[in-house]
């Protein structure tokens, strides 16, 4: 059965409140499962989705964080833990989920950085996923520009 966005923005929530939760707390896979599944709001999200993009983030962590670090204009063990959250979800999005265009991933990414992170964190999100975007989509962002 096919999940409303709505229900997909709010996985994407709480990915990036368990993936601040795994760089300030070290919780791992498992631990993060457990809370979030016995969360009152779990009920209301992309289950399926939450669970593969989390198992699938934890997993690509090495690979994601130096992309993000060739990325960005500083290492990224100095970023925000939220900005750092959402990249990771950004990054993991436009590798590994070619059925949702990059546009709606980023915007959903810098709408995440607007509620959730610093200041003017969604315009570091936005540059750095866009610079992703140019790079591993290249096919969609020309079709884009035209």
């Amino acid at each position: 059965m096919a999940q409303s966005s709505g229900a997909r923005s709010r996985a994407r929530e709480l990915l990036v409140q368990a993936l601040y939760q795994m760089q300030v707390a070290g919780h791992d896979r498992r631990e993060l499962e457990r809370q979030f599944h016995e969360r009152r709001d779990y009920e209301k999200v992309d289950r399926e989705y939450f669970d593969a993009s989390l198992a699938a983030i934890i997993d690509e962590l090495p690979e994601l964080e130096a992309s993000a670090g060739e990325l960005a204009d500083r290492p990224i063990s100095q970023l925000d833990p939220v900005e750092r959250g959402i990249l990771l979800l950004g990054l993991h999005e436009l590798r590994s989920r070619p059925e949702i265009p990059y546009r709606v991933i980023i915007n959903e990414a810098v709408n995440l950085a607007r509620r959730f992170g610093a200041v003017d964190g969604h315009k570091y999100v936005n540059a750095i996923l866009d610079r992703a975007a140019t790079q591993l989509r290249p096919a969609e962002n020309r079709r884009n520009a035209r």
